[in-house]
């Protein structure tokens, strides 16, 4: 039986530490608000591999008896953290026990800089093996998406979506080496951003994927992801700049072939554009030219990756859709398909693209169809998987490829009950203007914050 009020439960980041900096609540209470609602009701989304309820408070209280609150900017803001990087007393699980490595010692540094804030880690979020599918599984707990859960929320960082959307946190952890903070935002209806290379620490397995991947954050309001953002990447937050006058690049044409968009995504493209031609922006058909060998190149890429982050894994342990991907790495890696010029020509065509036609944003859909069921795919081939993953999730991985930061907000409910949604890109360097841009389509069209009936007990209270 709960007998919090949990009046804190839905609220968002901002709301909650500015609420503790004025001593209107308490870190604690926060806490502890959040934990029940967790305990309560997170067995029906699955979202946390590991929930540490007395380690939080014990934060919370440490965050209570500082004397000088006012320079934390996250202050007594429960987070999620992706379960593949290291949480002072927490095996890092990447995804499975197969792949777990052992209890971590310290914190990985974007853990310690939302720590550093006031942020308090409630638990870390499940994630597919290794961090390699738009969908998240295993063979304890399927993850599933609050706005229905007979579907995915996505992956690989889909326990942190499902946890954002469901009111579980304010905001969370995520990283991305080929959609996997995007997609699952695009899947649940929230906001998901994704660095460039270089504004966030990555350090995530043995080689940030090639460079691919990168550490961002997944919130509800675009607000708290840019808060979330400024922790991240060491910057003092500060109001955002409201652009004027963008030339914003439009495209449907998927990067996969035999790939695109439904009605639903080309609709949440579609009034994105009447939005920002109305704030004054201008607006123009225009297709980034994905060459042939793209695909083939970021295949490799992803198939080495999973390669080298298996060195010191006992294979035999790992899920056969695994397996399959590290001899494909192998086979990749032998036959010299993965260079970083390969990812150097792309990034600066990518550059070029942009300013030949002096584009600031190029708006994208986030999916190309609907999320996929929640089933167990970590026990279906490898072929099964990569037709799940290449067919509803196709526009985020060159984006990757060429280190540019991408950005996914929602804009509106499709006509089966999910999430629409859009992806914005921008050069490097561009973070704050995507930001912006997505702000001034949020007070526009304000989206629903979180999936229909969550926070459970945030409406058990009303």
């Amino acid at each position: 039986m709960l007998h919090r009020s949990t009046a804190w439960v839905g609220a968002t980041a901002r709301e909650i530490a500015r609420a503790v900096r004025r001593g209107d609540t308490s870190a604690t209470a926060v806490v502890a608000d959040h934990l029940d609602s967790i305990r309560a009701y997170d067995r029906i989304i699955g979202a946390f591999r590991e929930v540490r309820s007395g380690a939080a408070i014990a934060e919370a209280e440490i965050v209570d008896d500082q004397p000088d609150l006012a320079n934390l900017a996250l202050a007594g803001v429960p987070v999620a953290v992706k379960e593949n990087v290291a949480v002072t007393g927490l095996p890092t699980w990447n995804g499975s026990a197969a792949a777990r490595r052992p209890v971590a010692d310290a914190d990985h540094e974007v853990v310690r800089r939302l720590r550093g804030a006031g942020a308090v880690v409630v638990g870390v979020t499940r994630m597919p093996e290794l961090g390699l599918w738009a969908t998240t599984d295993d063979a304890e707990t399927v993850t599933r998406n609050p706005w229905r859960t007979d579907r995915t929320p996505g992956g690989s960082s889909g326990g942190s979506a499902a946890a954002v959307a469901a009111g579980l946190v304010p905001i969370a952890h995520g990283n991305d080496g080929l959609g996997s903070i995007r997609i699952p935002a695009a899947c649940c209806g929230i906001v998901g951003l994704k660095p460039g290379r270089g504004a966030v620490p990555a350090g995530l397995g043995v080689n940030d994927w090639y460079g691919l991947a990168e550490n961002g954050i997944l919130a509800t309001t675009v607000a708290d992801a840019h808060l979330g953002y400024a922790v991240l990447s060491g910057r003092t937050p500060a109001a955002l700049t409201e652009p004027r006058g963008l030339r914003i690049a439009v495209s449907l044409r998927s990067p996969v072939t035999g790939v695109f968009a439904d009605a639903a995504a080309k609709k949440g493209v579609s009034d994105v554009v009447r939005l920002v031609l109305a704030h004054g922006h201008g607006a123009l058909k225009a297709d980034p030219q994905y060459p042939p060998a793209l695909a083939a190149r970021a295949l490799s890429t992803w198939f080495a990756a999973a390669a080298a982050d298996a060195a010191e894994l006992d294979r035999a342990a790992l899920q056969p859709r695994t397996r399959r991907h590290i001899t494909l790495g192998e086979q990749a890696l032998r036959q010299g398909l993965v260079r970083d010029a390969d990812r150097a020509a792309w990034r600066e065509r990518c550059r070029n693209w942009f300013e030949a036609g002096r584009y600031d944003v190029l708006v994208t859909p986030a999916l190309a169809a609907a999320p996929p069921p929640a089933d167990r795919l970590s026990a279906r081939s490898w072929s099964a998987n990569m037709l799940v993953n290449t067919r509803y999730a196709p526009y985020a991985a060159p984006w990757n490829f060429a280190g540019f930061p991408g950005l996914v907000i929602p804009v509106g409910v499709r006509a089966d009950g999910l999430p629409a949604a859009v992806q914005l890109v921008g050069p490097p360097g561009s973070e704050l203007l995507l930001l912006a841009l997505a702000g001034q389509i949020e007070q526009a069209a304000p989206w629903r914050r979180h999936a229909p009936g969550w926070p459970r007990m945030a409406a058990q209270r009303k």
